[in-house]
């Protein structure tokens, strides 16, 4: 992970003086967790969480509003404020401030998708067969959340068949027993330095 870290860090700024790191995969294989222990390795870098961007009404139809919120104010160098999204009480609430820093990831459900990419420095792709994946986030958010997962699977096979991230990834990330593998993706080919195999 520390290796990983690194070669972001020497990535070239991809949003004004940030760079942005986009974590995307299937809803349950694991972005979170490994974006939580890359912000560590990165020194308590920030992780914005798509989920705090999208809401019920708005599952995929987010780009616009990350935009206004996020990507453009860092783009100017400037603290963006966002108002996450409270997915129990169906609710946007007060605004949560995000400094312009060398390392910010960007985790989440599309976070690779085609109005995305041209402000990342790099983007990760989460390996995990969606039935799987989709298998851990039911088994871990309960049947609480059953009716939210039966309209989630269909509207992300919908995007991403429209909208696929994998092709466009630098680097795919494997879970392993103990801590992950990451190798070139489909678009890495060199894109993020050298040491293209890291754990």
């Amino acid at each position: 992970m520390r290796a990983l870290a690194s070669r972001l860090r020497r990535l070239p700024p991809s949003c004004g003086p940030v760079r942005l790191i986009g974590v995307d995969g299937h809803a349950g294989s694991g972005k979170s967790t490994f974006a939580g222990r890359l912000a560590a390795a990165l020194g308590e870098a920030e992780v914005l969480h798509l989920d705090d961007i999208a809401s019920h009404d708005e599952l995929f139809d987010w780009t616009g509003r990350l935009r206004e919120q996020v990507i453009e104010p860092l783009g100017r160098g400037e603290t963006a404020h966002y108002t996450p999204y409270d997915w129990r009480t169906r609710a946007f609430g007060p605004p949560r401030a995000l400094p312009p820093a060398p390392v910010i990831l960007v985790e989440g459900v599309g976070a690779g998708r085609r109005a995305v990419r041209p402000w990342l420095a790099a983007l990760l792709w989460m390996e995990s067969p969606p039935e799987a994946a989709w298998a851990q986030g039911r088994a871990r958010d309960g049947a609480e959340q059953r009716e939210f997962w039966d309209g989630w699977v269909p509207a992300e096979r919908e995007h991403f068949g429209r909208d696929p991230s994998r092709p466009h990834a630098d680097l795919l990330v494997h879970r392993r027993q103990e801590g992950y593998e990451v190798v070139d993706g489909p678009a890495g080919e060199g894109r993020t330095g050298p040491d293209a195999h890291a754990q």
